[in-house]
């Protein structure tokens, strides 16, 4: 198992990733500044990898605890490595199992994740072998939201990241079981088409979907970040969804 030191959300937190693995980058960014965790509460990250987003949502929302669960065992192992490393095993516990297994008498109050992107094996070959858990995945996207809305409390925030072309299928999934459902979509580029979306519902909620004005990763023709985009990656800026 060959792993790397890195720094994530401009060295708020340190730890260490496969260097053959998925490796943690703008969508956990985006993903945990959504959050808009309040002081007290537990929140949950199904698919924590490495811990790269759990992390960096412990270290934004210092006064909360967070769960985090993880299939792949070596990737489980050094999350909870990473805890260590950041001095976070007061807040932070990390479990190796399926997240759509869990289960667990406590209701929490948010949950958060970045799903695999791609139900069908033969959609997408991963670059890397050791990718293919983070990038594909033998349960629907459907399942993952249907686990994580059934581990909430009434008014619990569920929080995920991911193709922008699934919209019509996480809107689906959430329809007669959440809502106040924000959505954010995400351009690479200015003069591009969304490739991501985050989505934001709250378990029970009544208000009306809204959709946000989108996040622009790169102005066109520039290589550099937006000035929002740049301080998402950073962690200096989160995103306002609650309503």
């Amino acid at each position: 198992m060959t792993r790397t030191p890195d720094a994530f959300l401009g060295g708020k937190i340190r730890l260490y990733q496969l260097e053959d693995g998925y490796r943690a980058g703008m969508d956990a960014a985006v993903l945990i500044a959504a959050l808009n965790l309040q002081p007290g509460q537990t929140a949950m990250e199904f698919g924590c990898g490495a811990g790269a987003a759990l992390l960096g949502a412990a270290a934004l929302y210092d006064q909360v605890q967070f769960i985090g669960i993880e299939l792949d065992t070596k990737a489980a192992a050094l999350a909870q490595e990473n805890v260590a490393l950041n001095d976070m095993t007061g807040r932070v516990r990390v479990i190796e199992g399926d997240a759509l297994g869990y289960h667990d008498a406590r209701e929490l109050d948010a949950v958060f994740f970045n799903p695999p992107f791609f139900d069908d094996p033969t959609a997408l070959r991963a670059p890397k072998a050791g990718k293919t858990p983070a990038w594909m995945s033998d349960a629907g996207l459907v399942a993952w939201i249907d686990t994580g809305l059934r581990r909430l409390k009434s008014g619990g925030v569920i929080t995920l990241i991911q193709r922008a072309d699934r919209l019509d299928d996480i809107l689906a999934a959430l329809k007669g079981r959440a809502g106040a459902v924000t959505v954010l979509p995400i351009h690479v580029r200015s003069d591009e088409t969304a490739k991501r979306v985050l989505v934001q519902a709250t378990k029970t909620g009544k208000a009306p979907l809204q959709i946000r004005p989108p996040l622009v990763l790169h102005q066109a023709g520039e290589t550099g970040f937006t000035a929002e985009a740049d301080a998402l990656f950073r962690g200096e800026l989160r995103l306002e969804f609650r309503r």
